[in-house]
C-alpha cells in the first residue's frame, strides 16, 4: 500500500508542469557554431559557446538524450542544445532552488530510452514536488549554494595539486632539479635491463568473483578472484586495447591478466616506486603497435631507454616526494567526497521539509 507523502506546514505540492514547465532544447549542427559569448548546454552539461542565445538568464537545463539527471545551472544568457531539456518558466519561484529541486529527482525511472538513455518532457511534468514559500526556497538554495562553493573551491584545490605533481614529476624524475645532497651522475638503461616484462595468465570475465584477491586488467581494477598471482604489489603496463601504454599499479596481492605488461623490479636493485613514477612519465605511444587492436609487445618494451640516478638514495628521496604528493592529493579527494555526502544528506533533509530553515 502506498502512503501518502507529507506536505511541511506551509508548503505545498505541485506538478512540475505547474513549477517549471521544460522544454526540448534546440538543434545546434557542429559546423554551424560560430564561436561566442554564449554557453552551449548539452545533456552533460556546458560544452563549447556560440554566438547566439535561445533562452535567458538564469536557466536550469537537464539531460534528454544520452546522459539524463545531470542538471546545468546558468548564470548567462544561453544555447540549450536539442539534448537537453530547459526551463521555460520559474512561475515566480527561484531559480536556483528549482535548480536544486530537479537534481533531487529520481531521473532512472524517466528513462523511456531502450538503447540510448532519453527523457520524456512529459514524464517529468507529472511528477509532483514539495514547494515551500519563497523566502524558505531562497534560504535553502542560499545553504546548498554554499556547500557548492566550498566542493567547487576543493576540487580546484585539488586540480592545482595535480598540475604541481605534474610539474614535479617533471623536474625531479629529468634530472633538470637535483635534491640538495646529490650529485652522483644519472645513467641510462634499458627497461629489459633492471625489470622482468611479462603478461601473466588471463582468467575470463565469468571466472571473476565479488570478493577476494583484487584483479587487474588493461584498465585496473576489474574484479575479484579467489586466487592470487602476485604476492607483492607491482608496475604494470596497459598492452592491449585503446588505453595501451597506461602505467599503472597494483595494491599488495593480485592477480594480474594478461592484457597488462608487469614490470617486475622485486629482484633488482632499483627502487621500486621511483620506476613507477619514472614510468609513470614516459609515453609509450611510439612504440604502440596493430592496425586493429593497439598492442604493445615486450622486444620494443624491453629495449626502452631510461635516464635514472646510479644512486639508489636519491631515487629514494624523489619517490618520497611525490609519494608524500600523491598522499595530499588521496587525503584532499576523500575530503571532497565526504562533503559531496553531506551536501547529498543534506538536499534531502531541506528539499523535503524534514529539516526546516530559519527565515528573516
Amino acid at each position: 500500500m502506498k502512503t501518502e507523502q507529507k506536505i511541511p506546514e506551509g508548503w505545498s505540492i505541485k506538478k512540475i508542469i505547474d513549477v517549471c514547465p521544460l522544454q526540448r532544447g534546440f538543434d545546434l549542427p557542429e559546423q554551424n557554431i560560430k564561436k561566442g559569448n554564449y554557453p552551449i548546454v548539452y545533456s552533460n552539461g556546458i560544452k563549447g559557446t556560440h554566438n547566439e542565445y535561445k533562452a535567458t538568464a538564469p536557466g536550469v537545463v537537464m539531460g534528454r538524450s544520452g546522459t539524463i539527471g545531470k542538471v546545468t545551472y546558468i548564470e548567462q544568457n544561453y544555447w540549450p542544445h536539442n539534448t537537453s531539456l530547459w526551463v521555460t518558466d520559474f512561475k515566480d519561484n527561484i531559480p536556483k532552488f528549482i535548480f536544486y529541486k530537479l537534481q533531487n529527482l529520481n531521473y532512472a525511472k524517466f528513462n523511456s530510452g531502450s538503447g540510448v538513455p532519453t527523457l520524456n518532457r512529459n514524464d517529468v511534468h507529472i511528477e509532483k514536488i514539495l514547494l515551500p514559500p519563497l523566502p524558505e526556497q531562497e534560504k535553502i538554495a542560499e545553504i546548498l549554494s554554499c556547500w557548492d562553493d566550498g566542493i567547487e573551491k576543493l576540487s580546484a584545490l585539488i586540480e592545482k595539486k595535480k598540475i604541481q605533481k605534474k610539474a614535479l614529476m617533471q623536474q625531479l624524475l629529468t634530472g633538470k632539479h637535483r635534491l640538495k645532497g646529490f650529485s652522483s651522475p644519472w645513467h641510462e638503461v634499458k627497461l629489459g635491463d633492471i625489470a622482468d616484462l611479462y603478461q601473466p595468465q588471463t582468467i575470463s570475465q565469468s571466472d571473476l568473483e565479488l570478493d577476494g584477491y583484487p584483479v587487474y586488467g588493461a584498465n585496473g581494477l576489474i574484479g575479484y578472484y579467489h586466487k592470487f598471482n602476485h604476492e607483492t604489489w607491482q608496475i604494470m603496463i596497459t598492452c592491449r586495447g585503446s588505453t595501451c601504454g597506461t602505467v599503472n599499479r597494483t595494491s599488495g596481492k593480485s592477480w594480474i591478466t594478461g592484457n597488462a605488461m608487469v614490470v617486475n623490479v622485486d629482484n633488482y636493485k632499483n627502487n621500486k616506486l621511483f620506476l613507477f613514477f619514472k614510468l609513470l612519465n614516459e609515453n609509450f605511444l611510439s612504440i604502440v603497435s596493430g592496425s586493429g587492436q593497439p598492442q604493445i609487445v615486450r622486444t620494443p618494451l624491453a629495449k626502452w631507454k631510461l635516464y635514472i640516478p646510479s644512486n639508489l638514495a636519491e631515487q629514494k628521496a624523489i619517490a618520497e616526494i611525490l609519494s608524500k604528493a600523491d598522499e595530499e592529493i588521496e587525503l584532499l579527494n576523500k575530503k571532497l567526497e565526504a562533503f559531496k555526502l553531506e551536501k547529498k544528506a543534506l538536499m534531502q533533509q531541506l528539499l523535503t521539509g524534514k529539516i526546516r530553515v530559519k527565515v528573516n
